[in-house]
């Protein structure tokens, strides 16, 4: 072997040295986990809102990508399926009146092993976290929320000589006669939807369920709460249902102008904003019914599947998307609510001309939830209220004849 070929092999050997050397200095190299998120759709701000947010946390835990899954239809359908087929995502949307089924299938993974006081819980508004704890577990933390507030057509009250919004239910029937048939065509807008009217029920001290998950819509207390509707509806003809003016919701009909005033959420603002530009409205606290005050609330909680196999990267992902910076980067653009005090005050809702109401209804508010089979009792409900409704049968036969059939579906399922 030549000096050549000799150096030449020489410096092949001192490099494959420094090769080898080198790699066992450097600290080992992670793979990166991936974590599933599903969720429902929104609007398309919403979405590409929450596509920022997540490109954020990827950025700030290079170590974890999130993979979101957008199910735009039977939502809770294909999670409850996935969950049989062991495909349930990592991370998911729970709405609040689907928790109590998913919690009794102990398949979420509580947090409470998670939590650290770094994670600051009492930031959150305690009555949207007990909506997700069971026997002090806590199985989802609530992302954003909405109440129900008044909204009402400011040109439509100053023509019919209203300068304020109406404080009690009985306030609101004389301003929906005032206002029926002026510039709008009805004075109030209705929904046949059960989620709108347990306060009702509630203002004379009925409820949906008991305390055994049985229906209770047809007692006396409730027949009270749901007649204000009947009434307003049939009797005075100063309300309208959205298929009454070829409206598709309670919004839609108040934006078009059909009537002078509906009771919506949160997301009713963006929307009328976005699509009625000119229409001049404002919002109040639910009127008091029966000298009580209360409103709705709607909330979403993002949840662990407690099979998961990347536990700690998943809660990674929900306490950044629950934190201070995530959630603000979430509620900041007023699409949804935050749940942490800190947030809310920092954005301030509470002074905000259009939020402050729906803020305010928040201590008085009543969870969406309606035990472990809400779609036994939403889908009972609503087939018979409509036809009280439309005055196909009287109110106390339509809540009997839903309140039985739904009481024995649910035994049949237990």
């Amino acid at each position: 072997m030549n000096k050549y070929k000799w150096l030449k092999f020489c410096i092949l050997i001192i490099t494959a040295a420094i090769i080898v050397i080198s790699c066992h200095q450097l600290p080992p190299s992670k793979s990166a986990v991936t974590i599933k998120l599903s969720g429902w759709g929104g609007s398309p701000v919403e979405q590409k809102l929450l596509k920022q947010v997540l490109q954020d946390f990827e950025i700030k835990h290079p170590q974890i990508k999130v993979k979101y899954e957008l199910i735009s239809d039977q939502y809770m359908d294909v999670i409850k399926t996935r969950f049989i087929g062991d495909a349930a995502p990592d991370v998911f949307y729970l709405d609040a009146v689907e928790a109590p089924f998913l919690i009794s299938k102990n398949v979420l993974e509580p947090l409470n092993n998670y939590i650290t006081d770094k994670f600051d819980l009492q930031d959150f508004d305690q009555n949207l976290l007990e909506i997700f704890k069971e026997h002090n577990y806590i199985y989802g933390i609530p992302k954003d929320y909405s109440t129900l507030a008044l909204f009402y057509n400011k040109q439509s009250f100053k023509n019919a000589g209203l300068n304020k919004p109406p404080t009690t239910w009985d306030e609101l029937l004389n301003y929906s006669q005032k206002l029926t048939g002026k510039l709008n065509r009805y004075g109030f807008g209705q929904s046949p939807a059960i989620s709108r009217h347990v306060y009702k029920i509630k203002a004379f001290g009925g409820n949906l369920i008991d305390e055994n998950g049985n229906a209770t819509f047809a007692s006396e207390k409730a027949l009270k709460g749901l007649q204000l509707v009947i009434d307003q509806y049939r009797k005075y003809q100063t309300s309208a249902l959205p298929s009454d003016v070829g409206a598709s919701s309670g919004t839609d009909m108040f934006g078009q102008g059909k009537v002078a005033m509906v009771i919506e959420g949160n997301w009713a603002i963006p929307y009328l904003q976005e699509t009625f530009p000119q229409l001049d409205f404002a919002t109040a606290e639910v009127p008091k019914i029966n000298n009580q005050k209360g409103t709705m609330v709607y909330t979403v909680a993002y949840v662990m599947n407690k099979q998961t196999k990347h536990k700690k990267a998943a809660w990674e992902l929900i306490s950044y998307l629950t934190g201070k910076e995530g959630m603000e980067k979430w509620t900041g653009t007023g699409f949804a609510l935050p749940t942490r005090k800190s947030v809310a005050e920092k954005l301030g809702y509470d002074q905000d001309d259009l939020r402050s109401a729906l803020v305010a209804g928040l201590d008085d508010a009543i969870p969406w939830q309606l035990g472990k089979y809400p779609a036994v009792i939403v889908n009972n409900f609503e087939n018979q209220f409509l036809s009280a409704l439309l005055g196909e049968q009287s109110l106390k036969q339509a809540m009997l004849k839903a309140q039985n059939n739904a009481n024995q579906q649910m035994k049949m399922m237990e």
